[in-house]
């Protein structure tokens, strides 16, 4: 029985929505009678993620072609990473083709949550980048041919911490007036998605109607700024949000765009619950395998397939690969129901 075959049929319990570690799944298959280590599936995991590198690099290929792209990044704990303290933080890294006709998403391992992470993935891309207010991402903004877009859903994540922190009994309303000009951003939002508007229709309804909004909010928050202490959290929100606006009202130059970057934290969120049961990878090598199969099961995700009959279907096909033709038919937005190869 070679690796693959059996490290297919462990797929369903390593990647369901329970996300068990390879520990746990040892200790159920012994109740089952299995004797399979977790040092063997360890072992299988890198050599199933060696074998689909090239299934990887025409994802890479896929993202870095459009012109929109979300990046996101999460802590992920590495015991064995040479010259590193067991819990020194490494970082599990997201990028994620904005396009939503052919959704593309890749995951890297870094040990860092340097900026050059995404300086490397990015290349010589040109178009639109979204992301966080990360520091480690202000390079974007003088990036040759890059428009560096921020995220509305952290600007807004800052007024509301404002009122859980005041409480129901809260004097100022102040966090509610800001919160009240983003809620009436995302209502144009989904009035465009609800009428089904085409990308021009959506630019000119923001052009007429989104502008007017953010140009109202910009003058209140300006004038808050020199009546709210600085420190407090409701100047911290304000202030942030004034530091951001360039990169916050970016998505009003393409109706292609979306006003923040929950599409790439939403990515990410499968990867955060899992660590939430495994808690951390062995090494390095472990994290980038984890990396490459998450890379292929949430893009196949996207694409509407569903993971484990995908991974079962690219696993038999895979060996048999000799062309980029033959790589690039196995990639999720080329396959359909029909031709899948079934067990």
């Amino acid at each position: 029985m070679s690796y693959v075959t059996v490290f297919v049929r462990l797929t369903p319990t390593l990647f369901n929505t329970l996300h068990m570690p390879f520990y746990r799944q040892e200790k159920q298959l012994l109740r089952l009678g299995g004797d399979i280590t977790r040092a063997s599936m360890c072992n299988w995991a890198q050599k199933v993620a060696d074998a689909c590198l090239p299934l990887l690099n025409l994802l890479q290929d896929e993202i870095t072609s459009g012109n929109y792209i979300n990046i996101d990044e999460t802590p992920v704990q590495v015991l064995a990473e040479p010259g590193r303290a067991p819990t020194t933080k490494s970082y599990m890294w997201v990028f994620r083709r904005g396009d939503p006709e052919k959704p593309v998403l890749v995951f890297e391992y870094h040990a860092t949550r340097h900026g050059d992470a995404a300086k490397k993935f990015l290349g010589d891309f040109k178009g639109y980048v979204q992301t966080d207010g990360f520091s480690g991402y202000n390079f974007l903004d003088i990036q040759k041919d890059i428009n560096h877009l921020g995220c509305w859903a952290h600007a807004r994540r800052k007024f509301t911490d404002v009122i859980k922190a005041q409480g129901k009994n809260r004097k100022s309303r102040s966090a509610d007036v800001a919160l009240n000009y983003i809620k009436s951003l995302y209502r144009l939002e989904k009035e465009a998605q609800l009428a089904k508007l085409t990308p021009q229709e959506i630019f000119d309804l923001r052009q007429e109607k989104s502008q007017v909004i953010l140009d109202d909010f910009h003058k209140w928050l300006s004038k808050k700024s020199l009546q709210t202490p600085p420190k407090g959290l409701l100047g911290k929100a304000v202030n942030y949000t004034l530091k951001q606006w360039d990169r916050l009202v970016g998505y009003l130059k393409d109706g292609n765009l979306q006003p923040d970057n929950n599409g790439a934290e939403n990515a990410i969120r499968p990867f955060v619950l899992g660590r939430k049961n495994w808690l951390f990878a062995g090494t390095p090598q472990g994290a980038e395998a984890s990396a490459l199969l998450y890379s292929l099961i949430e893009t196949a995700k996207a694409n509407k397939l569903e993971p484990y009959v995908y991974l079962r279907h690219i696993f038999t096909e895979l060996p048999k690969a000799t062309t980029l033709e033959a790589y690039e038919a196995l990639l999720p937005w080329n396959l359909t129901a029909e031709k899948i190869t079934r067990p």
